[in-house]
């Protein structure tokens, strides 16, 4: 089970995989720690991560980055419409009113969604993960914004599945964070909390998070945030000084090309990477556009003076932290700051003013994150065992549940109506369950919707549940309803079951007095308002497990009780009838207004599946057609080197010319053919260049394999020759046999040698090292079992029978032949057994030695 983490983020993302010495961030193919965030369609294939970077700037217009500001959000949205202007690729409208991305892809223009690409880049960080550890990647934790919505964040458990990725949880940045800075701290304190802010500037948004660690336990206080505010907000101030700056001196301008502001927007985060360390920095871009050169020169004053409207939003997110933590500055014990932007100076100087101290950078500002979620992920799964460390999430924003009231169902009579409840206030756990009970006489809805659109920015409601049809089991009587509402561990919120309660009366047999059940019952009487039981009815259930247990009965539909009573076969007393619960499942429909059906993520999956596939042939094809490059340039540079002797001058030169032919056909006609093609070409020049080959791989080894040959066969004529004790139960005979075998093989030797170096260098060998390693396979199987032909034992003495007189004496010499540890005096049975043990002749590869004498038998 794979146990990764992935921080997606607006500009790179980061892997992180958790093994047995800790957690590790994963290098991907460029031996880089970050991988951009960008997908770059080709002619004939996609590239991904940084090889996608690098195609940038040459393919602007099909080069799709910053997908994370895009996914789950309405093509009409404000801050997206503001996103599209710096965004160089084509978005448009889709018929469900969020966006759709244009890309030229295999000679033809297609649209994806955001998930899509996003579940693209999922895919490489996938292939990074599983190519570090070796293994495939399917569990994961994912870190999220914390102002993700519930639409965004089921977009993102779409784009996981499209990548054929399980994610245990999605999990937000800032609690990430925080578990990567609490789990490894010792010194906790036990009772009073310690309260350490964390702000993450990262690349397109601020967040700010107020957590409360205690020994094995974190609990997050507070969130805030400004989804707007980032690294790229600096960028993009130094880009239209800039801009404003060339149009003025250079009289051009930057905005009527892609590619020359995609240039000056790279050359400006350089930039504010250099002000972040030095008080001034230059700009200097060749052929920016027009074919002019165009400098330019600031100082960290006037880049701080142009990104004053950006410094200035810095502080309300601190402020709203504080507030709804219920803490002030005094209260903080430090200040940890993360994110890729947070190395700004002036962002710095106001944490700094704020808090009046200064902030830390204990963890590493880009990786922190992603290693958070490993630790999360390592947490959840069962393949490590990691330190008990609590994790108390809350959830950013209110929830409400509201629904239709017709007149029929309200006591007074009155008009239809809307009402809502809020089911999981600002702050409410993550993960919660809430039960709510609803009285119907027929099938109605639930919206689910966010109690305060001001805040989250978007739409309000957020999917829209159908509860029915049911029918209760007394006409006229409305039916009685438990509705349980989940706010899970993605913090995705839903109607997780419906349950129609009935009471009915039954007979039971008085056998035992029954205990009283410790849960309070719910009562007979209706509540005021008949559509929505008191808030005494109201369950909530923070508890996983007990949730589950809970609703098993009602999942499966099962009475508590028998329908009847049982039937004793004895007379007993009978209690007047009981009233019992049934509960009934009742189905529930799911609208999620702009998610993705499931049919449709399917055929993302198959799509995506395809596109994988013909990268994969793209990248094989291009290997193929590097090996035919490979073996022309190699083996021209052999041909008059290595190979010079073993090739005639005119098979030289005969070949020479074929491999000209093939480069100046990879540069012309070759430059774009398929994967058969090179491979067909590549064995057509192999037909020439292999036999040549192999003449000088034979000339390098046929020494060495010649040399032990002949060891083999000396090895054997020494020990048949042997007047060894040790081979005297051997025949003559067959050691003659032998004899004359090492002969033959040794004529066969000498002869073939002869053969051999009467020929050059350029003809083809009559000797072949795989010719000679069969002889002495041959002669190895013929000699080894005559050489290791084991003595024959000698038969045991028969024990002569005790004598009354001196029994005890007998049998403690007999047991003493029998006993091998016995000393060598009394056991000469045990000594002749060892004895007869043979020395095993050598094998053709490792002959034996015959010039060492055997000490002692036993060394056999």
């Amino acid at each position: 089970m794979s146990v990764v983490g992935f921080d997606f983020g607006n500009e790179s993302c980061v892997v992180a995989v958790a093994r047995q010495r800790g957690i590790d961030v994963v290098l991907n193919d460029e031996s880089k720690r970050e991988t951009p965030a960008i997908v770059c369609f080709g002619e004939k294939q996609r590239f991904l991560g940084t090889a996608g970077a690098a195609s940038s700037m040459m393919n602007p217009k099909n080069t799709i980055s910053q997908v994370k500001r895009l996914i789950g959000r309405k093509f009409s949205d404000p801050e997206l419409q503001h996103d599209l202007r710096s965004l160089p690729f084509l978005v448009t409208e889709g018929p469900d009113g969020y966006p759709l991305i244009h890309a030229r892809y295999l000679g033809e223009t297609r649209t994806f969604t955001p998930t899509q690409v996003l579940g693209m880049v999922f895919s490489d960080l996938k292939s990074i993960a599983e190519k570090n550890l070796n293994a495939a990647v399917v569990d994961c934790c994912i870190g999220i914004p914390v102002y993700f919505t519930d639409l965004q964040r089921r977009a993102v458990i779409d784009a996981a599945t499209i990548a054929g990725l399980h994610p245990l949880r999605l999990i937000h940045e800032t609690t990430a964070t925080a578990l990567a800075y609490g789990i490894y701290k010792t010194d906790l304190p036990e009772n009073e909390p310690l309260n350490v802010a964390f702000v993450d500037v990262g690349h397109a948004s601020l967040q700010v998070c107020i957590a409360a660690f205690k020994k094995g336990q974190l609990k997050i206080l507070a969130h805030a945030f400004d989804r707007s505010l980032g690294g790229r907000d600096f960028d993009e101030a130094l880009f239209q000084h800039f801009v404003a700056k060339f149009k003025d001196e250079y009289k051009i301008d930057v905005n009527q090309n892609a590619r020359a502001c995609l240039r000056l927007r790279a050359a400006c985060e350089k930039l504010k990477k250099v002000l972040s360390a030095n008080p001034e920095a230059p700009l200097n871009i060749e052929c920016l556009m027009d074919e002019k050169d165009v400098r330019g020169f600031i100082k960290r004053e006037e880049f701080e003076q142009i990104s004053i409207p950006i410094l200035e939003r810095v502080k309300k997110p601190l402020e709203k932290a504080l507030a709804e933590a219920g803490l002030t500055a005094e209260n903080i014990h430090s200040v940890e700051v993360v994110g890729s932007g947070s190395r700004v100076p002036a962002i710095m100087k106001i944490l700094t003013e704020f808090f009046g101290k200064e902030p830390r950078r204990t963890m590493n500002a880009s990786e922190c994150v992603a290693k958070g979620c490993a630790l999360q992920c390592a947490i959840l799964s069962p393949t490590f065992k990691v330190r008990e460390f609590q994790v108390n999430e809350s959830f950013p924003f209110p929830i409400a549940l509201s629904w239709k009231v017709s007149a029929s169902d309200t006591q007074n009579g009155a008009a239809d109506n809307q009402q809502s409840t809020v089911v999981f206030p600002k702050g409410n756990p993550i993960p919660s369950v809430k039960a709510l009970t609803f009285y119907r006489s027929g099938t109605f809805t639930l919206d689910v919707q966010y109690a305060d659109v001001n805040e989250v920015q978007a739409p309000a409601r957020i999917s829209t549940y159908t509860i029915g049809p049911f029918q209760s089991s007394k006409a006229g009587e409305k039916a009685k309803l438990k509705i349980k509402v989940r706010l899970n561990l993605h913090g995705i919120v839903s109607v997780e079951s419906a349950t129609l309660l009935e009471e009915e009366e039954v007979e039971v047999p008085v056998v035992k007095e029954p205990a009283k059940e410790s849960t309070k019952m719910e009562t007979d009487e209706p509540p005021a308002d008949p559509a929505l039981a008191p808030p005494a009815a109201t369950e909530t259930d923070v508890n996983m497990q007990d949730a589950k247990t809970d609703g098993a009965g009602a999942e499966n539909g099962v009475l508590e009780t028998g329908d009847k009573p049982v039937q004793m076969e004895t007379e007993a007393k009978v209690e007047a009838p009981k009233k019992k619960v049934k509960k009934t499942n009742v189905p529930v429909s799911e609208v999620v207004y702009g998610g993705l059906a499931a049919a449709d993520v399917q055929k993302a999956v198959e799509k995506e599946f395809e596109m994988a596939l013909q990268d994969r042939i793209m990248e094989e094809t291009k290997d193929r057609k590097n090996a035919v490059e490979a073996y022309v340039y190699d083996m021209r540079n052999k041909l008059h080197d290595k190979y010079q002797e073993f090739v005639t001058d005119s098979d030289r030169e005969q070949l020479i010319a074929k491999l000209q032919e093939v480069e100046d056909w990879l540069y012309e006609d070759g430059e774009d053919e398929t994967k058969g093609v090179y491979i067909a070409k590549l064995e057509e020049l192999k037909k020439q260049g292999d036999p040549i080959e192999e003449r000088y791989k034979e000339h390098l080894e046929r020494g060495a394999v010649i040399d032990q040959f002949i060891y083999c066969i000396n090895s054997y004529r020494e020990a048949a020759m042997s007047t060894d004790p040790k081979f005297d139960h051997i025949d003559l005979a067959d050691k003659q046999k032998v004899l004359n075998e090492c002969v033959e093989a040794e004529a066969w030797i000498r002869e073939k040698k002869q053969q051999q170096d009467a020929l050059p260098k350029y003809a083809n060998p009559v000797l072949l090292c795989a010719d000679i390693r069969k002889k002495a396979e041959a002669l190895d199987r013929f000699c080894r079992p005559i050489m290791t032909k084991p003595k024959p034992a000698k038969p045991a003495a028969p024990e002569a029978p005790p004598s009354p007189t001196a029994s005890q004496g007998g049998e403690a010499q007999s047991q003493g032949a029998e006993n091998p540890n016995s000393s060598p005096g009394q056991n000469t049975n045990a000594t002749d057994t060892a004895g007869s043990r043979n020395d095993v002749p050598p094998a053709a590869e490792e002959p034996m030695e015959t010039d060492k004498p055997e000490t002692t038998s036993n060394a056999a």
